[in-house]
């Protein structure tokens, strides 16, 4: 039977270790880190996870900057508020709620946020930092699966590591993470032939492709580590994420759930990647 790992509560522990990280700056600097979210538009789920960042900012005490623009704002004024931002001495992260309406080039966005300020980690020199094994802002949600892998402590080192999904901003960077931990990492995706196969080799299961309830339980290797990054709706609207949770759990060793898993930590790295951009612009950093 597997065991828990209880998103939530870590999430709270690293939010805790951000509010005295808040304070202590404060002290030493004159001013607390402050991270500036901007949402265009009014997707709903948007809007909740935008609330959950700011309200995870209001309680590590770091300031937070919403600002909300219509959906029909175009793409060059979303740039220019981004450059004022990038140009505000006091503004230390700049995050830009995705997805952006159809007619704006999220590419271009994210290329216009400075590097030293992009907290999602999505700007190319903050790839590129990650591949070449540079200081550089880690992806929330991959950072987060490396806390939660080492809040068990399972040692890496040797291991198989399989990562269902591909994506830019989960798949490719949390791969790269293993990889740097010295585990043998395959990245599985949509063209791979025979999944369970790929997937049963695995002492660490990462899935994270958005299909619901993809991976089961005989998909999986008995006594495996199984991290579930999927977020979506069944056929009866119920939330639950890219793995059969029902009989994923009695084969694993440790398993996230969702909701209450990855998502949690997400939102708590971001808060720590904020803390390391506001120290970026410290002349004694």
């Amino acid at each position: 039977m597997g065991k828990i790992i209880d998103g939530k509560a870590l999430s709270q522990i690293v939010k805790d270790e951000v509010k005295a990280e808040v304070q202590e700056l404060e002290t030493r600097y004159g001013r607390k880190p402050c991270l500036a979210v901007i949402i265009v538009g009014e997707n709903p789920a948007s809007q909740v996870y935008v609330r959950n960042k700011v309200k995870a900012a209001a309680y590590t005490g770091m300031e937070s900057r919403l600002v909300e623009l219509p959906a029909d704002t175009s793409e060059e004024a979303l740039l220019q508020q981004i450059t004022a931002l990038n140009n505000d001495p006091l503004t230390d992260g700049i995050l830009v709620q995705l997805p952006l309406p159809p007619h704006i080039d999220e590419e271009k966005v994210i290329d216009t946020i400075s590097h030293g300020k992009d907290v999602d980690g999505f700007h190319p020199l903050n790839v590129a930092g990650l591949w070449q094994g540079k200081d550089c802002i880690v992806p929330c949600t991959p950072a987060g699966i490396m806390r939660m892998l080492d809040s068990i402590g399972i040692e890496l080192k040797g291991k198989k590591a399989v990562v269902v999904g591909r994506s830019n901003i989960v798949g490719k960077p949390v791969a790269k993470l293993l990889l740097d931990r010295n585990a043998t990492v395959t990245i599985a995706h949509s063209r791979t032939q025979d999944l369970g196969e790929v997937c049963r080799s695995a002492d660490v299961l990462v899935v994270a492709v958005g299909k619901a309830r993809l991976v089961k339980g005989d998909m999986i290797k008995p006594g495996a580590v199984v991290i579930d990054v999927g977020m979506n709706r069944d056929e009866e609207g119920k939330l639950c994420g890219d793995v059969d949770f029902a009989s994923a759990e009695p084969v694993s060793s440790w398993i996230t759930p969702v909701p209450g898993g990855v998502g949690p930590m997400t939102i708590a790295m971001l808060m720590k990647n904020t803390i390391a951009c506001f120290l970026s612009h410290q002349k004694d950093y």
